[in-house]
Protein backbone atom coordinates (compact mmCIF):
# COMPACT_ATOMS: atom_id res chain seq x y z
CA UNK A 1 0.00 0.00 0.00
CA UNK A 2 1.32 3.04 -0.91
CA UNK A 3 1.76 6.54 1.32
CA UNK A 4 -0.98 7.95 -0.76
CA UNK A 5 -3.51 5.09 -0.40
CA UNK A 6 -2.93 4.58 3.27
CA UNK A 7 -3.54 7.97 4.20
CA UNK A 8 -6.84 8.19 1.68
CA UNK A 9 -8.36 5.28 3.85
CA UNK A 10 -7.57 7.23 7.37
CA UNK A 11 -9.01 10.10 5.85
CA UNK A 12 -12.00 8.22 4.66
CA UNK A 13 -12.93 7.06 7.70
CA UNK A 14 -12.37 10.46 9.60
CA UNK A 15 -15.15 11.67 6.72
CA UNK A 16 -17.40 9.13 7.82
CA UNK A 17 -17.80 9.88 10.73
CA UNK A 18 -18.59 13.58 10.01
CA UNK A 19 -21.16 12.62 7.69
CA UNK A 20 -22.64 10.25 10.47
CA UNK A 21 -22.79 13.18 12.66
CA UNK A 22 -25.39 15.63 10.39
CA UNK A 23 -27.10 12.65 8.81
CA UNK A 24 -27.79 11.62 12.28
CA UNK A 25 -29.47 14.82 13.29
CA UNK A 26 -31.13 15.80 9.47
CA UNK A 27 -33.97 18.52 10.75
CA UNK A 28 -31.66 19.68 13.17
CA UNK A 29 -28.86 20.01 10.39
CA UNK A 30 -31.97 21.78 8.04
CA UNK A 31 -32.80 24.10 10.99
CA UNK A 32 -28.97 25.44 10.89
CA UNK A 33 -28.83 25.47 7.18
CA UNK A 34 -32.32 27.27 6.83
CA UNK A 35 -31.84 30.01 9.30
CA UNK A 36 -28.25 30.86 7.75
CA UNK A 37 -30.07 31.57 4.54
CA UNK A 38 -32.45 33.90 5.17
CA UNK A 39 -29.40 36.14 7.50
CA UNK A 40 -27.78 36.82 4.67
CA UNK A 41 -29.93 36.71 2.02
CA UNK A 42 -31.64 40.07 4.17
CA UNK A 43 -29.16 42.42 2.82
CA UNK A 44 -29.91 41.36 -1.01
CA UNK A 45 -32.82 42.96 -3.59
CA UNK A 46 -34.35 39.60 -3.08
CA UNK A 47 -34.23 39.39 0.58
CA UNK A 48 -35.56 43.06 1.03
CA UNK A 49 -38.24 42.48 -1.43
CA UNK A 50 -39.63 39.52 1.02
CA UNK A 51 -39.46 40.87 3.88
CA UNK A 52 -36.42 38.99 4.93
CA UNK A 53 -35.78 41.23 7.84
CA UNK A 54 -39.58 39.99 9.35
CA UNK A 55 -38.51 35.99 9.02
CA UNK A 56 -38.63 34.14 12.30
CA UNK A 57 -40.02 30.66 11.08
CA UNK A 58 -40.42 28.71 8.28
CA UNK A 59 -43.88 29.51 8.20
CA UNK A 60 -43.04 32.77 7.64
CA UNK A 61 -40.52 31.91 4.76
CA UNK A 62 -43.38 30.10 2.86
CA UNK A 63 -46.01 33.03 3.42
CA UNK A 64 -43.75 35.43 2.08
CA UNK A 65 -41.83 33.66 -1.18
CA UNK A 66 -43.48 31.58 -3.70
CA UNK A 67 -42.30 28.84 -4.81
CA UNK A 68 -40.85 29.19 -8.92
CA UNK A 69 -39.35 28.31 -11.50
CA UNK A 70 -36.25 30.06 -13.27
CA UNK A 71 -38.91 32.04 -16.05
CA UNK A 72 -40.50 33.41 -12.88
CA UNK A 73 -36.71 34.24 -10.94
CA UNK A 74 -35.44 35.90 -14.37
CA UNK A 75 -36.37 39.53 -13.70
CA UNK A 76 -33.84 38.92 -11.08
CA UNK A 77 -31.17 36.43 -12.26
CA UNK A 78 -30.91 38.96 -15.51
CA UNK A 79 -30.24 41.80 -13.01
CA UNK A 80 -27.33 39.76 -11.53
CA UNK A 81 -26.29 38.97 -15.41
CA UNK A 82 -26.02 42.63 -15.94
CA UNK A 83 -23.56 43.04 -12.90
CA UNK A 84 -25.19 44.12 -9.99
CA UNK A 85 -24.33 43.17 -7.20
CA UNK A 86 -26.50 42.00 -3.81
CA UNK A 87 -29.49 41.08 -6.00
CA UNK A 88 -30.02 36.73 -4.67
CA UNK A 89 -27.03 36.56 -2.94
CA UNK A 90 -24.67 39.27 -0.78
CA UNK A 91 -22.29 40.30 -3.54
CA UNK A 92 -21.68 38.56 -6.75
CA UNK A 93 -21.50 35.43 -8.46
CA UNK A 94 -18.34 33.95 -8.82
CA UNK A 95 -19.54 31.76 -12.07
CA UNK A 96 -22.78 31.31 -13.96
CA UNK A 97 -23.48 27.98 -15.29
CA UNK A 98 -25.03 27.85 -18.33
CA UNK A 99 -27.92 25.68 -19.72
CA UNK A 100 -29.99 25.03 -21.89
CA UNK A 101 -33.57 26.62 -21.60
CA UNK A 102 -36.48 25.06 -23.02
CA UNK A 103 -38.55 27.90 -23.31
CA UNK A 104 -36.44 31.05 -23.86
CA UNK A 105 -32.35 30.14 -24.71
CA UNK A 106 -30.17 29.84 -22.37
CA UNK A 107 -30.03 30.17 -18.60
CA UNK A 108 -27.64 31.40 -16.38
CA UNK A 109 -27.24 29.69 -12.58
CA UNK A 110 -25.55 31.56 -9.87
CA UNK A 111 -22.85 30.04 -8.49
CA UNK A 112 -21.17 32.34 -5.38
CA UNK A 113 -17.88 31.54 -3.27
CA UNK A 114 -20.80 30.22 -0.64
CA UNK A 115 -21.81 27.32 -2.91
CA UNK A 116 -18.69 26.32 -5.01
CA UNK A 117 -17.66 24.08 -2.67
CA UNK A 118 -20.35 22.71 -1.89
CA UNK A 119 -19.77 21.16 -5.69
CA UNK A 120 -16.69 19.65 -5.13
CA UNK A 121 -16.89 18.50 -1.91
CA UNK A 122 -19.76 16.10 -2.27
CA UNK A 123 -18.45 14.14 -5.15
CA UNK A 124 -14.83 13.97 -2.68
CA UNK A 125 -17.45 12.64 -0.04
CA UNK A 126 -18.89 10.07 -2.34
CA UNK A 127 -15.40 8.22 -3.11
CA UNK A 128 -14.26 8.67 0.78
CA UNK A 129 -17.40 6.95 1.97
CA UNK A 130 -16.64 3.85 -1.01
CA UNK A 131 -13.32 3.76 0.46
CA UNK A 132 -14.33 3.77 4.17
CA UNK A 133 -16.69 0.91 3.46
CA UNK A 134 -14.60 -1.43 1.29
CA UNK A 135 -11.91 -0.41 2.89
CA UNK A 136 -10.34 -0.38 -0.77
CA UNK A 137 -7.61 2.20 -1.55
CA UNK A 138 -5.29 1.21 -3.88
CA UNK A 139 -7.05 2.66 -6.86
CA UNK A 140 -6.07 6.34 -5.92
CA UNK A 141 -2.84 5.69 -7.13
CA UNK A 142 -4.27 4.65 -10.52
CA UNK A 143 -5.37 7.17 -13.46
CA UNK A 144 -8.81 8.89 -13.13
CA UNK A 145 -11.00 10.05 -16.49
CA UNK A 146 -13.68 12.53 -16.23
CA UNK A 147 -15.66 12.67 -19.14
CA UNK A 148 -17.13 16.19 -19.23
CA UNK A 149 -17.89 19.71 -20.94
CA UNK A 150 -14.74 21.62 -22.02
CA UNK A 151 -13.36 23.59 -19.27
CA UNK A 152 -13.07 26.88 -21.98
CA UNK A 153 -14.96 29.57 -19.76
CA UNK A 154 -16.52 32.86 -21.77
CA UNK A 155 -16.87 35.99 -19.57
CA UNK A 156 -20.09 38.22 -19.08
CA UNK A 157 -19.94 41.05 -17.10
CA UNK A 158 -16.91 40.16 -15.77
CA UNK A 159 -18.21 37.01 -14.73
CA UNK A 160 -16.86 33.79 -16.00
CA UNK A 161 -19.59 31.52 -17.56
CA UNK A 162 -19.75 27.92 -19.04
CA UNK A 163 -21.08 24.09 -18.26
CA UNK A 164 -20.58 23.40 -14.87
CA UNK A 165 -18.84 20.25 -15.59
CA UNK A 166 -16.11 22.91 -16.81
CA UNK A 167 -16.32 24.83 -13.94
CA UNK A 168 -15.39 22.08 -11.46
CA UNK A 169 -12.24 20.86 -13.90
CA UNK A 170 -11.00 24.27 -12.37
CA UNK A 171 -11.10 23.05 -9.12
CA UNK A 172 -9.39 19.58 -9.22
CA UNK A 173 -7.18 19.40 -6.04
CA UNK A 174 -3.19 19.75 -6.52
CA UNK A 175 -3.15 15.86 -5.31
CA UNK A 176 -5.23 14.37 -7.99
CA UNK A 177 -4.04 16.51 -11.17
CA UNK A 178 -1.17 13.78 -11.61
CA UNK A 179 -3.65 11.24 -11.84
CA UNK A 180 -6.32 12.98 -13.84
CA UNK A 181 -7.10 12.23 -17.77
CA UNK A 182 -7.57 13.33 -20.30
CA UNK A 183 -5.14 15.84 -20.77
CA UNK A 184 -6.26 19.00 -20.79
CA UNK A 185 -6.07 20.31 -24.78
CA UNK A 186 -8.43 17.47 -25.01
CA UNK A 187 -10.72 18.43 -22.32
CA UNK A 188 -11.09 21.68 -24.36
CA UNK A 189 -11.76 20.10 -27.95
CA UNK A 190 -15.37 21.32 -28.38
CA UNK A 191 -15.82 18.50 -31.30
CA UNK A 192 -17.56 15.07 -29.08
CA UNK A 193 -16.02 12.51 -31.68
CA UNK A 194 -13.08 14.24 -32.08
CA UNK A 195 -12.42 14.47 -28.22
CA UNK A 196 -13.61 10.45 -27.22
CA UNK A 197 -11.25 9.64 -30.26
CA UNK A 198 -8.53 11.72 -28.40
CA UNK A 199 -9.25 10.43 -25.15
CA UNK A 200 -8.83 6.95 -26.40
CA UNK A 201 -5.70 7.56 -27.89
CA UNK A 202 -4.49 9.24 -24.33
CA UNK A 203 -5.63 6.70 -22.09
CA UNK A 204 -5.65 3.15 -24.02
CA UNK A 205 -2.21 2.61 -22.85
CA UNK A 206 -3.17 3.88 -18.99
CA UNK A 207 -3.84 2.16 -15.38
CA UNK A 208 -7.41 3.56 -15.34
CA UNK A 209 -8.55 2.59 -12.01
CA UNK A 210 -12.12 5.47 -11.92
CA UNK A 211 -13.69 6.33 -14.91
CA UNK A 212 -16.69 8.84 -14.07
CA UNK A 213 -19.14 10.47 -16.96
CA UNK A 214 -22.92 10.13 -18.19
CA UNK A 215 -23.59 6.30 -18.55
CA UNK A 216 -24.76 6.81 -22.68
CA UNK A 217 -20.79 8.71 -23.10
CA UNK A 218 -19.13 6.60 -21.13
CA UNK A 219 -20.12 3.74 -23.32
CA UNK A 220 -19.53 4.94 -26.60
CA UNK A 221 -16.03 5.44 -25.01
CA UNK A 222 -15.69 1.84 -23.77
CA UNK A 223 -16.91 0.74 -27.73
CA UNK A 224 -14.38 2.81 -29.05
CA UNK A 225 -11.48 1.44 -26.54
CA UNK A 226 -12.98 -1.92 -26.93
CA UNK A 227 -12.36 -1.28 -31.50
CA UNK A 228 -9.29 0.11 -31.31
CA UNK A 229 -7.57 -2.08 -28.86
CA UNK A 230 -9.42 -5.84 -29.58
CA UNK A 231 -9.66 -6.30 -25.76
CA UNK A 232 -12.47 -5.78 -23.21
CA UNK A 233 -11.81 -2.31 -21.04
CA UNK A 234 -11.37 -4.93 -18.17
CA UNK A 235 -8.22 -6.64 -19.82
CA UNK A 236 -7.05 -3.08 -20.68
CA UNK A 237 -7.53 -1.33 -17.52
CA UNK A 238 -6.69 -4.59 -14.50
CA UNK A 239 -7.53 -1.99 -12.04
CA UNK A 240 -10.10 -0.23 -13.28
CA UNK A 241 -12.32 -0.22 -9.70
CA UNK A 242 -15.07 2.42 -10.03
CA UNK A 243 -17.59 4.04 -12.43
CA UNK A 244 -19.04 6.89 -11.15
CA UNK A 245 -21.71 8.50 -12.64
CA UNK A 246 -24.81 10.75 -12.69
CA UNK A 247 -27.68 12.42 -15.60
CA UNK A 248 -29.35 8.67 -16.08
CA UNK A 249 -29.65 5.13 -14.65
CA UNK A 250 -27.06 3.35 -14.96
CA UNK A 251 -29.44 -0.07 -14.88
CA UNK A 252 -30.39 0.07 -18.34
CA UNK A 253 -27.04 0.26 -19.09
CA UNK A 254 -25.45 -2.37 -16.87
CA UNK A 255 -25.63 -5.13 -19.22
CA UNK A 256 -23.73 -3.71 -21.96
CA UNK A 257 -20.81 -1.98 -19.54
CA UNK A 258 -20.56 -5.27 -17.95
CA UNK A 259 -19.89 -7.01 -21.62
CA UNK A 260 -17.25 -4.31 -23.08
CA UNK A 261 -15.50 -4.16 -19.66
CA UNK A 262 -15.65 -8.22 -19.37
CA UNK A 263 -17.07 -8.26 -15.76
CA UNK A 264 -19.23 -6.34 -13.20
CA UNK A 265 -17.87 -3.36 -11.92
CA UNK A 266 -18.52 -1.25 -8.80
CA UNK A 267 -20.14 1.87 -9.40
CA UNK A 268 -20.98 5.57 -7.43
CA UNK A 269 -24.58 7.58 -8.38
CA UNK A 270 -24.08 11.03 -8.13
CA UNK A 271 -26.99 13.08 -7.86
CA UNK A 272 -25.02 17.01 -9.11
CA UNK A 273 -26.96 19.61 -11.23
CA UNK A 274 -26.00 23.56 -11.77
CA UNK A 275 -28.15 24.36 -8.86
CA UNK A 276 -26.33 22.73 -6.68
CA UNK A 277 -24.89 19.35 -5.60
CA UNK A 278 -27.91 17.37 -3.98
CA UNK A 279 -26.96 13.71 -3.01
CA UNK A 280 -24.76 10.74 -3.75
CA UNK A 281 -24.37 7.15 -3.17
CA UNK A 282 -22.57 6.43 0.50
CA UNK A 283 -23.39 2.73 0.40
CA UNK A 284 -22.53 -0.08 -2.06
CA UNK A 285 -25.66 -2.30 -2.40
CA UNK A 286 -28.50 0.82 -1.50
CA UNK A 287 -29.94 2.39 -4.27
CA UNK A 288 -30.43 5.45 -2.34
CA UNK A 289 -28.42 8.44 -2.34
CA UNK A 290 -27.82 10.24 0.93
CA UNK A 291 -29.41 13.47 0.56
CA UNK A 292 -26.90 16.80 1.45
CA UNK A 293 -28.25 18.27 4.81
CA UNK A 294 -25.18 20.29 5.54
CA UNK A 295 -24.59 21.67 2.10
CA UNK A 296 -26.12 25.33 1.97
CA UNK A 297 -28.99 23.70 0.59
CA UNK A 298 -32.93 23.71 2.45
CA UNK A 299 -35.07 21.70 0.66
CA UNK A 300 -38.77 21.32 0.10
CA UNK A 301 -41.18 18.90 -1.76
CA UNK A 302 -44.25 19.42 -3.89
CA UNK A 303 -46.43 15.78 -4.57
CA UNK A 304 -45.89 15.33 -8.37
CA UNK A 305 -49.44 14.28 -8.73
CA UNK A 306 -50.79 17.95 -7.08
CA UNK A 307 -47.76 20.16 -8.75
CA UNK A 308 -49.71 22.06 -11.31
CA UNK A 309 -53.00 22.48 -9.16
CA UNK A 310 -53.67 25.94 -8.41
CA UNK A 311 -53.33 24.78 -4.43
CA UNK A 312 -50.56 22.23 -3.35
CA UNK A 313 -49.61 21.49 -0.42
CA UNK A 314 -45.72 21.72 0.28
CA UNK A 315 -43.87 19.23 2.64
CA UNK A 316 -41.16 19.68 4.91
CA UNK A 317 -37.75 16.87 5.00
CA UNK A 318 -39.78 16.10 8.28
CA UNK A 319 -43.41 15.15 6.58
CA UNK A 320 -41.93 12.94 3.75
CA UNK A 321 -43.02 9.44 2.88
CA UNK A 322 -41.41 6.72 1.40
CA UNK A 323 -42.08 5.91 -2.23
CA UNK A 324 -44.24 9.16 -2.97
CA UNK A 325 -43.34 10.88 -5.87
CA UNK A 326 -42.06 14.73 -5.28
CA UNK A 327 -41.01 17.59 -7.12
CA UNK A 328 -37.81 18.96 -5.31
CA UNK A 329 -37.63 22.72 -4.11
CA UNK A 330 -34.58 24.48 -3.09
CA UNK A 331 -33.14 27.36 -1.69
CA UNK A 332 -29.68 28.19 -1.59
CA UNK A 333 -26.26 29.84 -1.00
CA UNK A 334 -26.10 30.42 -4.76
CA UNK A 335 -29.19 32.90 -4.17
CA UNK A 336 -31.66 30.76 -5.07
CA UNK A 337 -35.09 30.91 -3.10
CA UNK A 338 -37.44 28.28 -3.18
CA UNK A 339 -36.77 27.13 -6.80
CA UNK A 340 -37.73 24.79 -8.61
CA UNK A 341 -35.48 22.77 -10.17
CA UNK A 342 -37.56 20.40 -12.39
CA UNK A 343 -36.51 17.09 -11.11
CA UNK A 344 -38.79 14.65 -8.93
CA UNK A 345 -37.66 12.20 -6.50
CA UNK A 346 -38.40 9.51 -4.43
CA UNK A 347 -37.24 8.62 -0.82
CA UNK A 348 -36.34 5.39 -0.13
CA UNK A 349 -35.20 5.87 3.34
CA UNK A 350 -36.15 8.18 6.18
CA UNK A 351 -33.13 8.86 8.70
CA UNK A 352 -31.09 8.63 7.42
CA UNK A 353 -32.61 10.49 4.01
CA UNK A 354 -31.47 9.03 1.19
CA UNK A 355 -33.71 9.40 -2.50
CA UNK A 356 -33.35 8.43 -5.88
CA UNK A 357 -34.52 10.49 -9.12
CA UNK A 358 -37.61 9.23 -11.09
CA UNK A 359 -37.72 11.77 -13.88
CA UNK A 360 -38.26 15.29 -14.66
CA UNK A 361 -41.86 17.06 -13.61
CA UNK A 362 -41.74 18.02 -17.62
CA UNK A 363 -40.59 14.87 -18.41
CA UNK A 364 -43.60 12.50 -18.46
CA UNK A 365 -46.76 11.35 -21.01
CA UNK A 366 -50.09 12.03 -19.78
CA UNK A 367 -51.26 11.97 -23.48
CA UNK A 368 -54.05 10.32 -21.97
CA UNK A 369 -53.97 11.14 -18.33
CA UNK A 370 -51.52 8.40 -17.12
CA UNK A 371 -49.02 10.48 -16.68
CA UNK A 372 -46.23 7.95 -16.41
CA UNK A 373 -42.83 9.15 -14.94
CA UNK A 374 -39.34 7.99 -15.98
CA UNK A 375 -38.42 5.67 -13.06
CA UNK A 376 -41.67 3.55 -14.71
CA UNK A 377 -40.19 3.43 -18.26
CA UNK A 378 -36.36 2.39 -17.05
CA UNK A 379 -37.53 -0.04 -14.11
CA UNK A 380 -39.71 -1.40 -17.23
CA UNK A 381 -36.90 -1.54 -19.33
CA UNK A 382 -34.16 -3.00 -16.86
CA UNK A 383 -36.94 -5.89 -16.28
CA UNK A 384 -37.50 -6.88 -19.70
CA UNK A 385 -33.74 -6.61 -20.49
CA UNK A 386 -33.32 -9.16 -17.91
CA UNK A 387 -35.95 -11.47 -19.09
CA UNK A 388 -35.24 -11.13 -22.18
CA UNK A 389 -31.39 -11.41 -22.29
CA UNK A 390 -31.50 -8.39 -24.39
CA UNK A 391 -29.48 -5.08 -23.91
CA UNK A 392 -29.63 -1.65 -25.22
CA UNK A 393 -27.56 1.31 -26.29
CA UNK A 394 -30.03 3.86 -25.91
CA UNK A 395 -34.07 4.69 -25.81
CA UNK A 396 -37.02 7.15 -24.88
CA UNK A 397 -40.93 6.98 -25.00
CA UNK A 398 -43.55 9.17 -26.77
CA UNK A 399 -47.25 8.94 -27.62
CA UNK A 400 -49.07 7.57 -30.43
CA UNK A 401 -52.10 9.76 -30.08
CA UNK A 402 -53.66 9.34 -34.10
CA UNK A 403 -52.48 5.98 -34.60
CA UNK A 404 -53.53 5.17 -38.67
CA UNK A 405 -55.29 2.32 -37.13
CA UNK A 406 -56.22 1.03 -33.97
CA UNK A 407 -56.10 2.43 -30.61
CA UNK A 408 -53.40 4.97 -29.74
CA UNK A 409 -50.34 3.45 -27.87
CA UNK A 410 -47.13 4.16 -26.53
CA UNK A 411 -44.08 4.62 -28.58
CA UNK A 412 -40.56 2.74 -27.69
CA UNK A 413 -38.10 3.32 -29.93
CA UNK A 414 -34.93 1.68 -29.09
CA UNK A 415 -31.47 1.40 -30.17
CA UNK A 416 -30.89 -2.33 -29.55
CA UNK A 417 -27.16 -3.82 -28.50
CA UNK A 418 -28.68 -6.95 -28.50
CA UNK A 419 -31.99 -7.64 -29.54
CA UNK A 420 -34.22 -10.12 -27.81
CA UNK A 421 -35.14 -13.13 -29.64
CA UNK A 422 -39.15 -12.18 -29.70
CA UNK A 423 -39.63 -8.08 -30.08
CA UNK A 424 -43.99 -9.23 -29.25
CA UNK A 425 -42.70 -10.81 -26.06
CA UNK A 426 -40.50 -8.07 -24.87
CA UNK A 427 -43.23 -5.43 -25.71
CA UNK A 428 -45.82 -7.39 -23.51
CA UNK A 429 -43.06 -7.53 -20.55
CA UNK A 430 -42.57 -3.93 -20.86
CA UNK A 431 -46.56 -3.19 -20.62
CA UNK A 432 -47.20 -5.93 -18.65
CA UNK A 433 -44.44 -3.94 -16.22
CA UNK A 434 -45.88 -0.29 -16.55
CA UNK A 435 -49.25 -1.32 -16.03
CA UNK A 436 -47.82 -3.12 -12.79
CA UNK A 437 -46.08 0.51 -11.41
CA UNK A 438 -49.00 2.85 -12.78
CA UNK A 439 -52.79 2.56 -11.57
CA UNK A 440 -53.60 5.52 -14.59
CA UNK A 441 -51.97 3.60 -17.23
CA UNK A 442 -53.33 0.18 -15.98
CA UNK A 443 -56.96 1.74 -15.40
CA UNK A 444 -56.26 2.85 -19.94
CA UNK A 445 -55.21 -0.35 -20.66
CA UNK A 446 -58.13 -2.56 -18.94
CA UNK A 447 -60.53 0.48 -20.44
CA UNK A 448 -59.22 -0.68 -24.16
CA UNK A 449 -58.70 3.27 -24.05
CA UNK A 450 -54.57 2.27 -25.43
CA UNK A 451 -53.15 -0.60 -26.66
CA UNK A 452 -50.13 -2.54 -25.86
CA UNK A 453 -47.28 -1.00 -26.63
CA UNK A 454 -45.12 -0.76 -29.87
CA UNK A 455 -41.47 -1.29 -30.14
CA UNK A 456 -39.29 0.52 -32.73
CA UNK A 457 -36.19 -0.32 -33.51
CA UNK A 458 -33.37 1.96 -34.61
CA UNK A 459 -30.03 0.83 -36.12
CA UNK A 460 -26.96 1.66 -34.61
CA UNK A 461 -25.87 5.09 -34.08
CA UNK A 462 -29.46 6.42 -34.31
CA UNK A 463 -29.42 8.22 -31.17
CA UNK A 464 -25.90 9.72 -31.37
CA UNK A 465 -27.12 11.16 -34.75
CA UNK A 466 -29.77 12.31 -33.38
CA UNK A 467 -28.28 14.18 -30.85
CA UNK A 468 -25.71 15.95 -33.48
CA UNK A 469 -27.80 16.61 -35.69
CA UNK A 470 -29.27 19.45 -33.03
CA UNK A 471 -25.76 19.67 -31.88
CA UNK A 472 -26.04 18.32 -28.45
CA UNK A 473 -23.59 15.47 -29.28
CA UNK A 474 -21.74 14.18 -25.97
CA UNK A 475 -20.48 16.05 -23.10
CA UNK A 476 -23.28 16.19 -20.11
CA UNK A 477 -26.08 16.28 -23.18
CA UNK A 478 -28.52 13.48 -22.42
CA UNK A 479 -32.18 12.07 -24.19
CA UNK A 480 -35.07 12.65 -22.62
CA UNK A 481 -36.40 9.36 -21.44
CA UNK A 482 -39.79 9.94 -22.29
CA UNK A 483 -42.03 13.21 -23.60
CA UNK A 484 -45.42 14.12 -24.00
CA UNK A 485 -45.30 15.36 -27.65
CA UNK A 486 -43.65 13.52 -30.64
CA UNK A 487 -40.93 16.11 -31.85
CA UNK A 488 -37.85 13.38 -31.11
CA UNK A 489 -39.40 10.47 -32.43
CA UNK A 490 -40.57 12.26 -35.99
CA UNK A 491 -36.72 13.16 -36.00
CA UNK A 492 -35.84 9.35 -35.24
CA UNK A 493 -37.99 8.33 -38.01
CA UNK A 494 -35.82 9.17 -40.59
CA UNK A 495 -33.31 6.55 -38.97
CA UNK A 496 -35.60 3.27 -39.82
CA UNK A 497 -34.38 1.35 -42.45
Amino acid sequence: MSIKSFFALYYAKWHRKKINKWSSKPIEAQRKVFHNLIEKGKVTVFGKDHKFSQIISYEDFAKEVPIRDYEQLRVYVEKVVAGESDILWPGKPIYFAKTSGTTSGAKYIPITKESMPTHITAAKQAILCYIAETGKSKFVDGKMIFLQGSPVLEEKNGINLGRLSGIVAHFVPKYLQKNRLPSWETNCIEDWETKVNRVVEETIHQDMSIISGIPSWVQTYFEKLVEASGKTVGNLFPNLELFIYGGLNYEPYRPKFEKLIGRPLNSIELYPASEGFFAFQDKQGDKGMLLQLDSGIFYEFVKAEEFFEDTHKVYSLEDVELDQNYVIIISTTAGLWRYNIGDTIKFTSLYPFKVIVSGRIKHFISAFGEHVIGSEVENAMEKACAQHDCSINEFTVAPQVNPTEGLPYHEWWIEFDKEPKNITDFAKTIDQSVVAQNTYYKDLREGNMLREVVIRSLPEHSFNSYMKSIGKLGGQNKIPRLSDNRKIAEKLQQYIN
